[in-house]
């Protein structure tokens, strides 16, 4: 037999351009027990809200807030027992002023409650119950979509889903998931010298190493390997063996039989019933390689050398079988990082803190990722976690820390947005993810925003924070250095009322005798709302504190325009002040009150940018304002 020479050695980049036409992707539907470790092929959104319903975050009893004010422990305050409510149960009781219902956690809040006291901080005698500690509106309480809205992304094309994300599928209902198909790759070793491990060695013969090795980095790549044993080195033999693996097969590898040697037919076989793409690589170790195609399947012919194969699968097949698959590359499972924030401590018990990770000029930086032990979200914007001994209080920003990953890898974005959420976010990260840039995506509102802002930590902040003199988000940005303000879109705020407005509420002058719902203190809505009830109260020759205890439950707040309109739908509430969107998202009326402008603080450090560039040129984009537009904001 004739020897066969290399043709014309191609470069590296060559190599692998010349299998990017099979970088082919294809889904599959899989049950939700079966879907850790895949990829997802589609955008998740929440159907629901998490959780559904206020409920209790601890074990106690519900209550109002002020009938606990002032209570220690030498003055207890004595509420009426009105009885009991548990996990599962629909309570008919409503908590009054002077009373309260024993509850336990995850439990739905009764009417008229908007706090819990945790039950070792009281005393009961069945009848009444002694509250030791006071409680302010909200603790203890766990709102209606405080975790996750309805209509909101909750996982985004192309995640990995380790247990973290499987949790939240869930969450929200999920029994299957559209992922990836994971390609199955076939694996042949060749040589007349091959024995298979375990077996006894003969003279001349060593262990077929390739198969294993390769096959570990193809399961590691998120591929499945299948293993179609050794062949010999015959002609027949290899042209069998290759067809048999394109019927069983998305990608073909062999190992062995690819050099210009007498015996090395690979090229031979693969060039009669396929075509050859390449046929050696200018690199050490590694040059004797193929590249072809047979029955439209990418082939693949590794060298023989264990050191060779391995370092031409690395470079030139894992990244095919990983796209395939939609996996990412490899991280450590912990890492040195410096605190971006000052964390305080209650100190008295271990704490494990969640903390995202960001590049830093000195490293990595962990910004703690706060939003309550009950969130499933947490988990999202979470690269790992601190573990913090009790002896400790305070953790100084720039404290050097150990950060235990969650998963294999560390999913750094292009861009880190904080602030207020919006579904309008939701249409940026998925334009962003068009043109190529990762977004992550953290909601701990306005003012924390701008917080990360002033700590350099956010690249973006999404603010709509109203000041007393009617403007949207520029005065809180003026006194912030660095800071640039880049106006973003308009949302529509208003009264959300049931549906068909029974009540006939026409505004905020309609609102005193009404059972109300409000927003928390800070926030963009409830700021507006204390700005029309002042209006109002001048008016009327009163002031804002006479002009709030007129309406009924003033003080109870919540977290989220979806609680805002749960408590409607439940018939909690009359009316609450909250968007449009979600109004319409559960079947609700709605009076407009204003237009409420959402814009974008940018880093100013940021500005340069590739991705902060992007953003800009997204915000500008007819495609965004069609897609905002579709939730009912506009520019």
């Amino acid at each position: 037999m004739s020897r066969k020479e290399f043709r014309r050695l191609v470069s590296l980049e060559d190599a692998r351009k010349a299998l990017e036409p099979f970088y082919r992707r294809s889904a599959e539907s899989v049950p939700l027990g079966e879907c850790y470790g895949r990829t997802l092929a589609e955008d998740v959104y929440s159907r629901v809200d998490v959780p559904g319903f206020d409920r209790a975050s601890m074990d106690g009893y519900a209550v109002k807030a002020a009938d606990t004010w002032g209570a220690d422990e030498e003055s207890p305050r004595t509420l009426k027992l009105i009885g009991a409510i548990h996990a599962g149960d629909r309570p008919t009781l409503a908590v009054e002023a002077g009373t309260a219902a024993e509850i336990a956690t995850g439990a739905v809040m009764p009417a008229g409650a908007n706090a819990v006291v945790m039950v070792e901080n009281t005393d009961s005698d069945g009848s009444y119950v002694n509250v030791r500690k006071p409680v302010t509106p909200g603790e203890n309480v766990m709102h209606t979509g405080a975790d996750v809205m309805m209509g909101e992304l909750v996982l985004r094309k192309d995640t990995r889903l380790t247990s973290r994300e499987v949790s939240v599928l869930a969450a929200v209902g999920l029994d299957y998931v559209n992922v990836y198909r994971m390609p199955v790759v076939a694996i042949m070793s060749t040589g007349n010298e091959l024995t298979p491990p375990g077996t006894r060695l003969e003279p001349g013969q060593i262990y077929d190493v390739n198969a294993y090795a390769v096959g570990a980095g193809v399961r590691e790549s998120g591929g499945i390997p299948l293993y179609l044993g050794i062949v010999r080195d015959t002609p027949e033999a290899f042209q069998k063996a290759v067809l048999d693996a394109t019927k069983k097969a998305d990608i073909i590898l062999t190992s062995g039989s690819t050099s210009a040697g007498a015996s090395d037919m690979m090229f031979s076989t693969v060039g009669s019933v396929g075509r050859i793409l390449v046929h050696g690589i200018k690199i050490k170790p590694g040059k004797p390689t193929i590249i072809g195609e047979v029955e439209g399947k990418p082939f693949i012919g590794l060298p023989g050398y264990p050191s060779s194969a391995l370092t031409i699968f690395n470079e030139v097949v894992a990244p095919m079988v990983r796209h395939m698959s939609g996996r990412r590359g490899k991280a450590i499972r912990e890492v040195s990082a410096r605190m971006a924030l000052r964390v305080t401590l209650e100190g008295g018990r271990e704490v494990l803190l969640p903390v995202g990770l960001l590049r830093a000029p000195e490293g990595l930086s962990a910004y703690p990722v706060e939003k309550g032990s009950g969130a499933v979200s947490a988990l999202l914007d979470a690269d790992g976690y601190v573990e913090i001994g009790e002896e400790v209080r305070v953790i100084e920003e720039g404290e050097p820390v150990k950060v235990r990953l969650f998963s294999d890898e560390i999913a750094f974005p292009d861009l880190l947005i904080i602030g207020s959420h919006c579904l309008g976010i939701d249409a940026i990260v998925r334009m962003m993810a068009d043109r190529g840039y990762t977004v992550r995506s953290i909601n701990v509102g306005s003012m924390g925003g701008l917080r990360a802002i002033r700590k350099g930590i956010a690249d973006v902040a999404g603010i709509h924070l109203l000041d007393e003199s009617g403007t949207y988000n520029e005065p809180f940005v003026r006194d912030i250095p660095g800071a640039v303000l880049v106006k973003g879109y308009i949302r529509e705020q208003g009264l959300i009322v049931a549906r068909g407005n029974p009540l006939n509420i026409k505004g905020i002058a309609d609102l005193p005798g009404k059972r109300f719902i409000n927003r928390t203190k800070g926030s963009g809505t409830r700021t507006l709302l204390d700005l029309e009830l002042k209006k109002l109260a001048d008016e009327r020759h009163t002031t804002l504190k006479a002009l709030a205890e007129s309406i009924p439950g003033y003080d109870v707040e919540a977290k989220t325009h979806s609680a805002v309109a749960s408590a409607i739908l439940t018939g909690k509430a009359d009316v609450g002040l909250g968007i449009k969107t979600v109004a319409d998202q559960n079947g609700l009326g709605f009076i407009p009150l204003r237009d409420e402008e959402y814009d974008f603080v940018i880093n100013k450090n940021s500005l340069d940018k590739p991705a902060v560039r992007a953003l800009l040129d997204v915000l500008s984009s007819s495609e965004f304002k069609l897609s905002i537009g579709r939730l009912g904001y506009r520019v």
